[in-house]
Order: structure tokens, then sequence, then C-alpha cells
């Protein structure tokens, strides 16, 4: 009986020895592969603000914006949610948290919603409870290049000028450091302007040529494309920072399941040794 148990527990021992090495080794691919996402990510954050300093000097030094692209100028009849989620598991709550956080701003009405989705998990979850998907983009995140990002934005700038959609809303995970990610949700269009006192301050007189409306066109399609460049960037690194998390704590967990199932098996063992001692004694006590 002791053996038979020995012997289960040696499978075991195996069997989460292999699990351990598994989730192990992903741990050190996620981590080389967070240390290059990072650095894009940074990099890219970088370019951020010419973007979106340019569109807020057009708000504060002119009133000839048009009209289409701010708040308040069309009803919000569809929205278009821009979802970012991973085309992988094993990263602890990511992906549920992504579909957790779009479902909640959906607010279940199917109707007004179409969803560009970036990533499989998110165009499988959400094709399966019949959201309306305008497009789907299922290579990983992190392989999305800038060329794709521009052919994403334009389609969807063309649905919005052309009525077809009122409102563009990315969601995507944020990055505040390794080891905290979270869920974010950006209005992109319409833009909502902001008064800004500083920047109508030290503005010096600008004139746009050829207009303000021709310059302003072309910085929206501009920002779009960036804000969601930088999701899919940000998104991808905060996918790898989740699961290296998600290894780390499963290798823990399998190092201390080996600890307690070597506990386990030297108490077998040791009951089995005392089991074969008093066998022995006995049997040499009956031949006297």
């Amino acid at each position: 009986m002791a053996s038979s148990n020995m012997q289960d527990i040696k499978r075991r021992m195996k069997s989460v020895t292999s699990i351990e090495h598994v989730t192990n080794a992903m741990k050190l691919v996620s981590a080389a592969k967070l240390r290059k996402a990072k650095a894009t990510f940074e990099k890219t954050t970088e370019y951020f603000h010419y973007i979106t300093d340019s569109i807020d000097e057009i708000f504060n030094n002119t009133k000839s914006v048009p009209k289409q692209y701010l708040r308040g100028s069309r009803e919000i009849k569809k929205t278009c949610y821009i979802i970012i989620t991973s085309c992988r598991g094993f990263c602890g709550g990511f992906n549920s948290n992504i579909i957790k956080r779009s479902e909640a701003e959906m607010g279940g009405d199917r109707e007004k919603a179409v969803i560009v989705a970036i990533g499989s998990r998110g165009n499988e979850y959400f094709g399966k409870r019949g959201y309306n998907i305008l497009s789907e983009y299922c290579a990983p995140p992190e392989d999305i290049s800038f060329l794709e990002t521009r052919e994403i934005s334009d389609s969807i700038i063309d649905l919005y000028n052309a009525g077809e959609i009122d409102e563009v809303v990315l969601i995507y995970t944020t990055f505040i450091n390794s080891l905290q990610q979270e869920a974010k949700t950006v209005t992109l269009l319409p833009i909502d302007p902001r008064e800004d006192r500083e920047i109508m301050k030290n503005s010096k007189q600008v004139e746009y040529e050829p207009s303000v409306e021709e310059v302003f066109n072309y910085l929206i399609p501009k920002y779009v494309e960036i804000m969601v460049y930088g999701a899919i960037v940000e998104s991808a690194t905060c996918e790898h920072a989740a699961r290296r998390m998600a290894m780390e704590n499963a290798t823990d967990n399998a190092r201390d399941m080996l600890g307690k199932l070597s506990l386990y098996y030297n108490r077998a063992r040791q009951s089995a040794i005392t089991n074969e001692i008093i066998e022995i004694v006995a049997g040499s006590e009956a031949q006297q």
C-alpha cells in the first residue's frame, strides 16, 4: 500500500516538475519580450505630444475648427469600439479585464455598437455572442506595424466622415508598471475641446496654410493613427508583463507543490521503512 502511494507521489512530482520547467521557460521568454516591448513603448510615447499639442493649439487659437470632429456636433447613434486583446492565453486577467470593461462600456446595447477587434481573444468572445464585428485583426498586437495601423484608422475615419458611425472609442490596457496594468477607455472621436489658458497665454499668432480646416483635417487622421498604434504597443507591453507575472506565480506554485509532495514522499518512505522493520522484528520473534 505504501509502495503504491509512493509511486503515485513520484509520478505526480514528475508531472509537476515538467510543468515547472515549462512555466519557468515561459516566464523567461516573456521577460525578454517585455524588455523589448517596453523599449518600443517608451520610444513611441515620445512622439504623442506633437500631434496632441498641435490640436490643442488650433483649438485655443482659432474659432474656425471643423465642427464635424467636435463633441456635440452630432447625435451619438452608433459607436465604434476598438478593442485590443491578445492572441494567446496564460496572461492572468489581461483579456478578461478588457472584455469586462468593453461590456460595461457598451452596456449590453448591441444595436448601437460595432467592434473593431484587434487580437483573436476579443474577436472570438464578441463574435460568439452576436456582436457586430466591423473588422478583425487576429495577428498578435506586437506584430501589427504602423502601416497596418494606418489601414485600421483610415477605414474608421472614412466611416465617421460618411456618418455611418458617430463615435470612436478605444479600449485597451494601459501600462502603469511591470506589476500593474489597467483597462482604459479613450474617446477618440468626436473630440471634446478643452480650453487651456496657458496655451492661449503663451501662444504666438499663427497662420495656418492653406487653411485651418485643411490642417485640422490632416491632423485628425494622424491623431487617430498614433493613438491606435500607441495603444497597440502599450497593450503588447502589458500583455508580456501580465504573462511574465502569471508564469512567475505558476512557477512559484509548482515549486511549493513540489516541496509538499517531497514531504509526503519522505513520510510515505519512512512509513514503508518502519513497516518493513516491524515485519522483520515480528518475524524474528516468531522464530525464537
